[in-house]
């Protein structure tokens, strides 16, 4: 029986792949099995992974790109353990990582189990904590959605960071066809639908950041799905966690705007339009106490998209908006 499921989306990875694959030859067990999910590469990342002799492999491959939610939904489908974890093809794992995420959840018996990760940039490395205080004690993932002020674990969306019951069948798949921040809509269905998490003190994913061709460095028409992301967040979110869900987009969206100038002019009027929009159809009241938790320079830029955003008694701003 295969106790877990470790898929690996990847699109033209031959710089780092060696490196992902080394470190799961190092977590290989007999009962752990790694999809990889060549997600149409046109460089060397088929060979790199039939070459690599790593145990458990199976290699899907796809001729023609199909984006990230997708192909991490392909390696669901092929995934037969009952437990399914994701990694991306340029981070990496600490020795032993695996085996411990599986240690969590057996011994908690809860849905989904999240940790922490390392953010590795050149020689640099941080910690990042899932935002929970509470550690090693089965929770309901409903209780952790609010408060809107604060970083919950709804502004903590990353797939990898963490494992989870094959039993939760479709709310583990990704919204089909979005190719950037495919993982928003993914963590509020999470907490909003499942019925128990817990987060454990675990940092041993190795999170490399500022890579070159990666979303979250790329200028171009991928960034629109940020918008298709949230209005499928904004469309079935209750009343009740609706401030988050407009102070979690309003973060995110001021984020974006500061890092306008990566976008083409065309590209940048079109993504200004979708902003506009979208926040004219929040409610103001939300939108205004939403930027004025925010950074000066974030509340500048969404205040640029939306002038007649009537303004808000100031509130104590959060060290780190939520991202």
């Amino acid at each position: 029986m295969v106790k877990l499921s470790v898929i690996v989306p990847v699109r033209d990875g031959e710089r780092y792949l060696p490196d992902a694959l080394a470190s799961l030859a190092r977590n290989a067990r007999g009962d752990f099995e790694v999809i990889v999910v060549n997600d149409g590469s046109a460089d060397a990342t088929r060979e790199i992974v039939e070459d690599c002799g790593l145990p458990g492999l199976h290699l899907l491959n796809h001729d023609t790109p199909v984006g990230l939610a997708d192909a991490r939904n392909a390696g669901l489908a092929l995934a037969g353990g009952q437990y399914v974890t994701y990694m991306d093809g340029d981070d990496w794992l600490a020795p032993g990582y695996l085996a411990r995420l599986v240690e969590a959840i057996d011994a908690l018996g809860c849905d989904f189990v999240r940790v922490d990760h390392v953010q590795a940039e050149g020689r640099k490395r941080v910690v990042h904590r899932a935002p929970v205080a509470r550690r090693g004690v089965v929770l309901d993932p409903r209780d952790h959605i609010l408060p809107a002020g604060v970083k919950t674990m709804v502004d903590y969306p990353y797939a990898w960071a963490g494992i989870y019951r094959r039993s939760l069948g479709d709310l583990l798949r990704f919204p089909g066809s979005l190719h950037t921040a495919e993982d928003r809509p993914w963590i509020w269905r999470l907490h909003r639908e499942a019925v128990s998490f817990a987060a454990v003190p675990l940092a041993g994913l190795f999170y490399r950041r500022q890579v070159a061709g990666s979303l979250t460095q790329v200028g171009d028409e991928r960034q629109l799905h940020f918008f298709d992301a949230f209005e499928l967040v904004f469309k079935d979110v209750e009343d009740v966690y609706l401030p988050k869900a407009v102070r979690n987009f309003c973060a995110l969206l001021a984020h974006h705007l500061t890092l306008e100038e990566r976008f083409t002019p065309a590209l940048r009027a079109r993504f200004r339009e979708r902003g506009a929009d979208m926040v004219r159809r929040l409610p103001p009241d939300l939108v205004a106490a939403s930027a004025a938790g925010m950074a000066p320079e974030r509340e500048a830029a969404l205040r640029t998209l939306v002038p007649e955003l009537p303004p808000s008694p100031r509130v104590r701003r959060d060290r780190e908006d939520p991202l």
